[in-house]
């Protein structure tokens, strides 16, 4: 598979609470040009609606993220996940994401935590929770002493952000909600999520 990092410039940060929903959202975000879908296991829901993209919009790249423990990972990859992502990790949730045969992104928010997954052989990595945790200027100081590592920025990025993240050599995308607001998935107007998809998929052409 292409690497996460460089399937779209914007990776939707997904929380599905009702896994009727999963199949058209994840439809309109593919038919937006945002065919990554992080969708977090911080629902019920989360597993059914990763099953249920996995087998019913095959053109989609489902992902798993707030993926914790080497439980969720096994589950994840059953349910059909495609790509891991984790808030950060610790050496025994590395091991079960290497060992998943699946593409991942642990998360980081430190120098010594690249390094640390530098070491491991491991470049492709989550910056979280991105705003806080030093923004742009933040990655476009690594980029010098680490420019192996490639980043896909998430916490707190909009569409007005995501420019400046996007400009930068060591980011190869970012994670975001703003495709997904609440109003949009509270009446199911998929053509307004799609048209959003759209503009965030623009934010590279």
């Amino acid at each position: 598979m292409t690497s996460v990092l460089d399937l779209a410039p914007v990776v939707p940060v997904v929380v599905i609470e009702d896994a009727e929903d999963a199949v058209p959202l994840a439809r309109a975000l593919v038919a937006g040009g945002l065919p990554a879908i992080e969708v977090t296991l911080r629902t019920p829901a989360a597993l059914e609606a990763i099953r249920a993209i996995a087998a019913d919009v095959p053109e989609a790249v489902v992902g798993a993220g707030t993926v914790l423990t080497p439980a969720q990972v096994d589950t994840a990859v059953d349910a059909g996940a495609r790509f891991l992502v984790s808030p950060g990790w610790t050496d025994r949730l590395l091991d079960a994401m290497k060992g998943s045969g699946q593409a991942f992104l642990p998360g980081v928010s430190t120098t010594s935590e690249v390094v640390a997954l530098l070491e491991r052989g491991v470049s492709e990595l989550k910056f979280f929770p991105a705003e806080a945790a030093g923004g742009t200027p933040y990655l476009k100081s690594l980029s010098g002493p680490l420019p192996q590592a490639r980043f896909c920025p998430t916490g707190g990025i909009s569409l007005a952000s995501a420019p400046a993240y996007l400009a930068l050599p060591n980011v190869g995308c970012v994670g975001g909600t703003w495709m997904l607001p609440a109003d949009a998935l509270a009446a199911k107007d998929w053509g307004r999520v799609r048209a959003l998809a759209a503009e965030a998929a623009g934010l590279r052409a």
